[in-house]
């Protein structure tokens, strides 16, 4: 057996299962201890590294390559998941918070350094890495509907300068550390590391933009070309001898644009976050050395203790000046410090990078470990304490009509053509579900004086002479035949359109677009495997894809019979607002009623869940649809579970769809995937364009 177990523990492949069995079990197991996923990872590195069970070992070529991709991974997407919209909104306070948050814990993490017997490079570098921060509270704030708060938006756009300024400390303190000193030298470094950033931020930029352009919807070569993107900019980086990581971090902003929040971004975050991401988190645990973490904890606890204090400090004293300088109020400020706290995506590889080079040494390792731990624990609980007393950011939606998507479209067309109707398309596949979608569309369309077109995609391939085209064609004929057959019941327009295309996805968004459609309405299929998640389903690529609003339904009864209606509002946004004046559009077609439900956080004062409603209030007051509402809001940690236990009072639940966000480079859970997989009444999930 011992043989048997040797033999296997030299296999790639048997390490690469471990490592994914790790991936898959053991980060949801340390979420339901309400402890992060990535400290599950580090705890299964240490388990499954040299001083345990020894079945992984950071030494073999396939872990460490692994790690190495996952490292530089951790930075794009660092990079990539930086909103640029926020930070530009208040730029200077960014740049001034930014500032503070850098330099004051640059200069007290010096200050330990040196106390503890370092060199000026060590220290400095020790000083960088206390610099940056990782947003793991960001997911709290955006439950919270707290992103727009002036104070959160200039945390987030601080990011950017604390994590660009960090990494270009590491590249010269690693530079210098590798030679002999000298100004001229460093002259030379930086210059070459100045016009190097150029060229990838700028040079990146225009190229992907040139190729996303003449690649139109080949979403594969556009994944294939970010992933380009971001070795290219790391391989570069290593020729002017500096580290990959920088110019991972620089690749990730420079493509930020180019992407958006398409699907090429979520399938190239989906890859590092799943996979690449936590085999760096592993490989984490594996260089933790036991007997030497213990030994640091008891032998240079002064050291740690020093690392943890002198980080929390020097952060609070940063948004302190802060406060000061711009008067925000304590829970603006007590936020702002919490936000900026938790250390783990630049700070991990930064010192990283400075351990294998020999200028941190493993005590320092070892602390900073204590420190993301800590980190990663404090600065969420107090964000989700002290964010939660902040006041809603004061809503600027326009109220009037062109809220609504295909009102807006209407107005436009017909100023430019003279006339326009509403239009709704309709694909239809499945016989089964074929009726119930037709007379949700039919209904819709007779309110607003429209059209439907119930669209059949007969699939084909190159050869248009095959038999199999005309068994496509006779099949869609038929479903095209019974929607008529329903439009005619409910007294609506419809105009039956068949489609050849070998992509489905495309052929229903191409219809739209050519039929000036307002709203396409799909029926539900379920997203099945991984192939599903990475390259999406044809609900996915729809969304995505079109230029119109697009309503996936799964009807569990009559749409004649549907009368009352449940839309969960997250915060006041023109996404959310439109997906509520889309449900009193559908429950106008049947004289419905339609309750809201806000689900916050326990903590949120009653004065601004009234003021929630308040506005909430004013502006379906303007929606011109004289649609009864009803405004429910429940203060509870488990939004998913509120929404399916009021649910089931319900005929129908609307959702809006969201994209999934991640943090720190971990997947972050997503309350509409789990509500979508447990109701058990009829559901709408309303998306808009490039939601």
């Amino acid at each position: 057996m011992e043989q048997v177990l040797e033999r296997l523990s030299e296999s790639p492949i048997f390490g690469f299962t471990i490592l994914l069995f790790v991936i898959v079990t053991i980060p949801p197991l340390f979420e339901r201890l309400r402890l992060p996923g990535l400290v599950g990872l580090l705890v299964a590195g240490v388990i499954l590294g040299p001083d345990a069970l020894g079945l992984l070992d950071l030494k073999s070529d396939s872990m460490k390559l692994l790690s190495d991709i996952g490292k530089i991974y951790l930075m794009f997407v660092a990079g990539l998941e930086i909103d640029l919209v926020q930070f530009r909104k208040n730029r200077n306070r960014s740049l001034g918070f930014g500032l503070s948050t850098f330099l004051v814990p640059l200069i007290v993490g010096t200050i330990v350094g040196r106390i503890f017997g370092f060199g000026w490079n060590a220290s400095i570098l020790i000083g960088s890495l206390f610099a940056s921060h990782t947003l793991l509270g960001y997911p709290i704030v955006n439950r919270l509907g707290l992103v727009a708060n002036e104070a959160v938006t200039v945390t987030i756009g601080a990011t950017i300068f604390t994590d660009i300024a960090a990494l270009l400390v590491l590249a010269i303190c690693v530079s210098i550390h590798a030679g002999e000193f000298s100004l001229a030298s460093l002259i030379v470094r930086l210059g070459a590391l100045g016009l190097y950033s150029l060229l990838v931020l700028f040079g990146f930029g225009w190229a992907g933009k040139e190729y996303f352009r003449r690649t139109g919807d080949e979403q594969s070569n556009q994944f294939l070309f970010v992933l380009l993107a971001v070795f290219l900019a790391s391989v570069g980086a290593q020729v002017i001898q500096i580290e990959e990581i920088v110019g991972a971090f620089l690749a990730g902003l420079a493509v930020n644009n180019v992407v958006g929040h398409g699907p090429v971004k979520e399938k190239v975050v989906f890859v590092g976050s799943t996979l690449f991401i936590p085999c760096f988190f592993v490989g984490m645990g594996l260089l933790l050395d036991i007997p030497v973490f213990i030994q640091t904890l008891s032998s240079d606890f002064g050291l740690t203790l020093s690392i943890v204090v002198g980080l929390i400090v020097s952060k609070f004293l940063a948004a302190l000046i802060i406060k000061v300088i711009y008067r925000y109020n304590w829970n603006e400020t007590i936020t702002m410090w919490s936000l900026s706290m938790p250390q783990v995506a630049a700070t991990l590889a930064a010192t990283l990078v400075g351990f294998q080079v020999g200028l941190l040494t493993e005590a320092v390792f070892n602390s900073v470990i204590v420190l993301m731990l800590v980190t990663s624990l404090v600065g969420p609980v107090l964000t989700a304490r002290y964010a939660a007393k902040l006041p809603l950011p004061k809503s600027n939606i326009e109220t009037d009509r062109s809220l609504i998507w295909w009102e807006a479209q209407e107005e436009e067309l017909a100023l430019e053509k003279g006339v326009h109707q509403f239009t709704v398309v309709v694909p239809i596949s499945n016989p089964l579900t074929e009726r119930y979608l037709i007379e949700i569309a039919a209904l819709l369309a007779h309110h607003e004086s429209g059209v439907i077109v119930p669209l059949s995609i007969a699939t084909a391939n190159v050869h248009m002479d095959e038999p199999q085209i005309n068994v496509a064609l006779r099949q869609s004929q038929q479903l095209l035949n019974r929607a008529l057959d329903v439009s005619k019941e409910f007294k609506a327009d419809a105009r039956p359109k068949i489609r050849i295309d070998d992509d489905i996805a495309q052929g229903i968004s191409r219809t739209a677009r050519e039929e000036n459609a307002g709203l396409i309405v799909m029926g539900w299929s379920e997203t099945m495997g991984l192939r599903a998640r990475l390259f999406g389903n044809v609900i996915d690529s729809v969304f995505w894809a079109s230029h119109c609003p697009v309503a996936v339904m799964r009807l569990l009864k009559e749409p004649i019979e549907i009368r009352r209606i449940l839309v969960p509002v997250k915060n006041l946004t023109p996404q959310t607002v439109r997906t509520v004046r889309f449900a009193q559009l559908v429950a106008d077609t049947n004289q419905g009623q339609i309750t809201l439900l806000h689900v916050c956080d326990r903590r949120t004062p009653p004065e601004q869940i009234a003021q929630f409603k308040t506005e909430l209030l004013n502006i379906l007051s303007q929606a011109g649809l004289q649609v009864k509402t009803k405004i429910k809001a429940v203060a509870h940690d488990d939004v998913a579970r509120v929404i399916l236990k009021a649910a089931q009072s319900f005929d129908l639940v609307i959702l809006r769809s969201v994209r999934r966000r991640t943090a720190g480079g971990l997947t972050v859970s997503d309350v509409t995937t789990q509500v979508i997989q447990e109701i058990t009444c009829s559901m709408v999930l309303f998306g808009e364009p490039h939601s």
